[in-house]
């Protein structure tokens, strides 16, 4: 039995990869076949990770603005290094090894023997999110990493860093096509090829990991991504309105309060001026009553200007981040669903594709595709060109 190896590169959407939600292309009745090998929460995995590298930097500056107060978001926010990295392992495909087949079962023990190995084969990447899919076409192993490097004389003594990662691991130089990436790559498909290899699957070998795939496979997987992608973005900005409607819900409540507080000052005697007993001059009746309450109401007053001003300016700075969020929200429902909706037809034109191939025959489809290309590519080619080619 021979069979592919595919290695790509994830986008990195944990939320769809644990499935919080699913999307379009899985199966919700096929999830619980799905294997979690990891789910640590990334921000405290960087704590664990990076803190005492983070102190001991701190510690060493002079300048309040170079002190790194969540590395994290500095990470994130910044354009040097990705917070982490993902890759997506499968064998074969939908064709030869279904999910949904024995012979899905056996790619699931070739990939389940894999993982275990990945953490110590690759020390300078820290897993925090690994799961393997059966619910959908066929199954695939997400890996979501941190790369890090430690003993750094400039910066921080252990920093996030790709190429330094995979230097340390060996992969170094190279040319525009032999990376340090991928020669990792390479090397990650050999480790994977060995274990096929123990479960009697040959590596077949096709030059690229998407040659093997139809032009309509490939832009329904691309559009399968996309929409995993945009429903995780989703995801988060539902979570970011409701914290949002939350606030200003509590903002209600302070306008509330500070109109329970107007109420006190008329009504409760603690804010009443008293009687003037008898026989007292009109200079103690002002120093002992009627100045401390006079401070007293000054006080309250300003805290409660304080407090409203404040209140409404949060909550018209809230109110412009909501309508922001009900935006970018409709924004990508309406992308999601072009999506959705392309993928659909993709899918129709897929079967389509196979049916004709299924009816003349391979050979004679990749016949006239050839023919179809060849075409294409002389009208595209400049009419000068064209007249010299005749000419000669």
């Amino acid at each position: 039995m021979q069979r592919t190896i595919s290695v790509m590169v994830g986008k990195g959407s944990v939320n769809h990869n644990s499935r919080q939600f699913h999307a379009a292309n899985t199966d919700p009745e096929r999830s619980g076949l799905n294997r979690s090998y990891c789910n640590e929460n990334i921000r405290q995995v960087y704590h664990e990770m990076f803190d005492g590298a983070i102190s001991r930097y701190n510690d060493k500056q002079t300048r309040n603005d170079r002190v790194i107060d969540d590395y994290y978001e500095k990470i994130r926010s910044g354009k040097q290094e990705k917070p982490f990295h993902e890759i997506i392992l499968q064998i074969g495909n939908k064709d030869d090894m279904n999910a949904q087949t024995e012979n899905g079962e056996l790619a699931v023990k070739v990939l389940d023997e894999y993982i275990q190995s990945f953490q110590s084969r690759n020390p300078n990447m820290r897993v925090f999110s690994a799961h393997l899919h059966m619910d959908e076409a066929t199954p695939h192993l997400h890996i979501d990493f941190v790369p890090f490097t430690t003993g750094s004389k400039r910066g921080l003594d252990t920093r996030v860093s790709l190429k330094q990662a995979l230097a340390a691991q060996g992969f170094t130089g190279g040319s525009r096509q032999e990376t340090e990436w991928n020669q990792w790559v390479e090397s990650e498909k050999e480790q994977l090829a060995a274990a096929m290899e123990r479960h009697g699957i040959e590596w077949e070998q096709k030059g690229t990991h998407k040659k093997h795939l139809s032009v309509l496979n490939y832009e329904k997987e691309m559009r399968a991504e996309e929409i995993a992608e945009l429903e995780d973005k989703l995801h988060d900005k539902k979570l970011e309105f409701n914290t949002v409607a939350k606030r200003i819900a509590n903002l209600d409540k302070a306008e509330e309060s500070i109109e329970s507080i107007s109420q006190k000052i008329y009504h409760e005697p603690e804010y009443q001026l008293a009687e003037p007993p008898t026989l007292m001059s009109a200079k103690n009746y002002r120093t002992k009553f009627a100045m401390p309450l006079v401070k007293k109401l000054k006080s309250l007053i300003k805290s409660t200007l304080v407090r409203y001003f404040a209140a409404v300016d949060d909550y018209q700075r809230l109110n412009q981040t909501n309508g922001r969020l009900y935006k970018d929200n409709e924004r990508l429902s309406n992308s999601n669903e072009k999506l959705s909706a392309e993928n659909t037809r993709l899918r129709a034109e897929n079967r389509d594709y196979a049916l004709l191939r299924k009816v003349f025959g391979s050979e004679q489809i990749n016949g006239l595709l050839e023919q179809a290309r060849t075409i294409q590519q002389e009208q595209k080619r400049p009419a000068r060109s064209r007249g010299y080619d005749r000419g000669r």
